[in-house]
């Protein structure tokens, strides 16, 4: 079976729930963030999932991943990895994207990146080396991360390059899944949240 990696993108904070660009900045879960990830956490325990067990687990270490997937069940699992850390948005750290408009009007953050931050480029080269480790071996995995860079290897899975993330939105505490369609990279699965939907 050709390996697949499923998301989650971590749970509600008070910088997501404003519309903050949240890089590095370790902001905690509201509380809602922290129930929707137990909601999460029951879905991957009950069926088709049923505990995935066996896939390889890894986590952002910033705090709202880390907590999101301790809170869903599988923190003991879970290896840190810098590589899923959020974009690095330099000096557009905890602005929203109208704040960042005022200043630079036809800015698109797929096309112009952020400066004193991370670029595009290497955004996308660490997407790649998330994608290249899920496919090498005979194994699912699960991430737990972030908006943008977690829409930033669906790109780089499907074989586009990094600005395609444009086009897939990504809501907190969403599940999806990568996988395949007839031999060729495919979306599986992309931001379900029926888990927060009662």
């Amino acid at each position: 079976m050709a390996p697949r990696i499923l998301l989650a993108r971590h749970g509600q904070t008070e910088w997501s729930l404003l519309g903050k660009h949240t890089g590095r900045t370790d902001i905690p879960l509201l509380e809602e963030g922290r129930r929707g990830a137990k909601l999460l956490g029951e879905r991957l325990h009950r069926s088709p999932w049923n505990g995935l067990d066996g896939v390889e687990v890894r986590t952002s270490p910033l705090a709202r991943a880390r907590e999101t997937c301790e809170l869903a069940g599988f923190g003991d699992r879970a290896e840190p990895w810098d590589t899923l850390m959020e974009w690095d948005y330099g000096a557009y750290e905890g602005m929203t994207s109208p704040e960042i408009k005022a200043i630079e009007p036809d800015w698109f953050i797929w096309r112009d990146g952020v400066p004193d931050g991370e670029t595009l480029a290497q955004l996308s080269d660490r997407a790649d080396e998330v994608v290249a480790w899920a496919r090498s071996a005979d194994r699912d995995v699960l991430v737990f991360a972030h908006g943008h860079v977690l829409r930033s290897i669906a790109a780089r899975w499907l074989g586009e390059p990094v600005s395609f993330a444009a086009r897939v939105r990504l809501d907190p505490t969403s599940l999806s899944a990568l996988g395949w369609a007839y031999g060729a990279p495919a979306l599986e699965r992309w931001n379900d949240t029926g888990h927060l939907e009662g």
